[in-house]
């Protein structure tokens, strides 16, 4: 069974087609960095409009690669949520157009559910019940995974997300968008106990996270000190970022012990950071919990996974009819098994 997979929640035009919900023939993302890089962040309008005019030419591009055609495909699974309202439309009516247009099924997918099934594109991968860490830009969460279909949420972030925090930080040292990866590249260059930053919520059965105080401790030693250079400047990332990867582990890790879990999986960009990977893989020992990371290319948003969301999806026999709509604020604790819906 083929399944042509399409995203397009933030900005990243991404298309993959996928054979019986595992064997990747191509994933293709397309970038906007260039074009929202002078802001400093994605710009929702430059987003859209650069969807229109990229999900065409990444469509075929991934066409060619797997040396398929539309009407071999089976199934079309679309991120339909959460994101950017404008942006997902432009891959929402794409997919409902092509479902369509060779009649075929359309599934909407939540983005949050990619990620959370990226592991599943890998070697290697745990069976449910297993507890995931997603991390990315816009989103920190531990997830019960009961089964593919079937997620409760364990903790969330208070406030920022770790990804935010990165690129929040990132902006505060003038660092280049995308700023999480400039801040771990400069960050394996320093000394991550340089400088003393807080970890918030450290009470061993709180499971939920918080950055913004983090985030409000590195602008208060820049307003101190001012912009970093050199090896300070190393030394404040790679404290930062250590702050961060050490909340993340620690919560995780105690969480799926105290839960009863025996395997954990990490997914979102964020879940790319070399820092929070190496961390991640100690802590999983000391705790005797089998880890589960998926290449940094299916941390980061792409169309594979949506693809392999969608296809488990109507294996569990669940459907989106064409009315399906882009759903901004969609919680994957919501889905209950169902793919969106329509309004």
């Amino acid at each position: 069974m083929l399944t042509l997979g399409i995203e397009t929640s933030c900005d990243e035009t991404a298309v993959a087609l996928l054979q019986n919900g595992r064997e990747i023939l191509a994933d293709v993302v397309l970038t906007q960095v260039d074009a929202h890089q002078r802001f400093g962040g994605v710009v929702p309008e430059i987003a859209s409009r650069n969807h229109l005019q990229q999900l065409l030419p990444c469509l075929e591009t991934a066409l060619q690669k797997a040396q398929k055609t539309l009407s071999e495909v089976a199934l079309y699974a679309v991120t339909a949520g959460p994101g950017l309202q404008g942006a997902l439309l432009v891959g929402v009516l794409a997919a409902k157009t092509l479902a369509r247009t060779y009649g075929r099924p359309c599934i909407g997918v939540n983005h949050l559910e990619g990620h959370l099934l990226a592991i599943a594109l890998a070697e290697t991968f745990p069976k449910p019940p297993f507890l995931s860490l997603v991390v990315s830009g816009g989103h920190t969460h531990l997830f019960a995974v009961e089964a593919f279909g079937r997620y409760a949420k364990v903790a969330s972030t208070r406030d920022d997300a770790a990804g935010e925090a990165f690129d929040k930080v990132a902006r505060l040292l003038g660092l280049p968008y995308p700023g999480g990866v400039q801040v771990d590249v400069l960050a394996q260059k320093g000394n991550p106990q340089a400088f003393s930053f807080p970890r918030a919520l450290p009470g061993k059965s709180v499971y939920d996270f918080s950055f913004s105080g983090l985030k409000t401790a590195v602008a208060h030693a820049v307003a101190q000190r001012g912009i970093p250079t050199g090896q300070a400047l190393y030394d404040l990332c790679a404290s930062f970022q250590e702050a961060v990867a050490d909340v993340l582990t620690k919560k995780c890790m105690a969480a799926a012990k105290q839960l009863g879990f025996g395997a954990v999986a990490l997914g979102g960009g964020v879940a790319a950071n070399s820092r929070l990977r190496g961390l991640a893989v100690e802590r999983a020992a000391q705790a005797g919990l089998q880890l589960y990371l998926p290449k940094p290319s299916l941390c980061t948003d792409n169309a594979a996974m949506i693809a392999l969301a969608g296809y488990e999806a109507h294996m569990r026999g669940e459907r989106s009819t064409l009315a399906l709509d882009a759903r901004p604020t969609w919680h994957l604790e919501d889905t209950h098994g169902q793919h969106p819906p329509s309004h």
